[in-house]
């Protein structure tokens, strides 16, 4: 048997205010899509926008069901409009923010596990890292170079 280290380099931003500008500019974005979030079951508010080659900025926010597996989270719902609006397109930047109605989100919330997949297979598709940043309602900004910072060992079709 051999022990292998998996390791991440994250860089950790004190607030908004230390994002670059155009980051700052997409945060905005992403906080005003979480405001329009649809969650009336969890109170889990999300938003997530996404910066494309061509300038573009693409915008999603969580949309909850009833049933609760029909429903899509934000970074899910933004990429997928990303990819169906302008295929073809890179994928730059994608930044995710998210509140509570129930109680003050002052760390960073990352993805959850379905939507780094979802993350992980544009990545592959475009053969270039998309950068994330995420925050809470306020606080700290973590930004990942590439979603392999956040899901190393990524299933893609290299394995079908």
């Amino acid at each position: 048997m051999k022990t292998i280290t998996i390791s991440a380099n994250l860089e950790v931003y004190d607030s908004e205010a230390e994002l670059p500008g155009d980051v700052q500019n997409l945060m905005k974005k992403a906080i005003e899509a979480r405001e329009k979030s649809y969650s009336p079951y969890s109170q889990f508010k999300v938003g997530a926008a996404i910066l494309l080659e061509n300038g573009e900025v693409v915008t999603g926010s969580n949309q909850e069901n009833a049933s609760y597996p029909a429903g899509l989270c934000a970074e899910r719902t933004v990429i997928f409009y990303a990819g169906a609006k302008y295929p073809g397109i890179k994928m730059l930047k994608m930044v995710v923010t998210a509140r509570s109605e129930n109680h003050p989100v002052e760390v960073p919330t990352p993805p959850c596990g379905s939507c780094r997949q979802a993350i992980a297979e544009y990545e592959v598709k475009q053969e270039q890292p998309i950068e994330i940043f995420f925050m809470g309602e306020k606080g700290k900004v973590v930004k990942a170079h590439s979603i392999s910072d956040l899901l190393p060992l990524i299933f893609d079709n290299s394995y079908l």
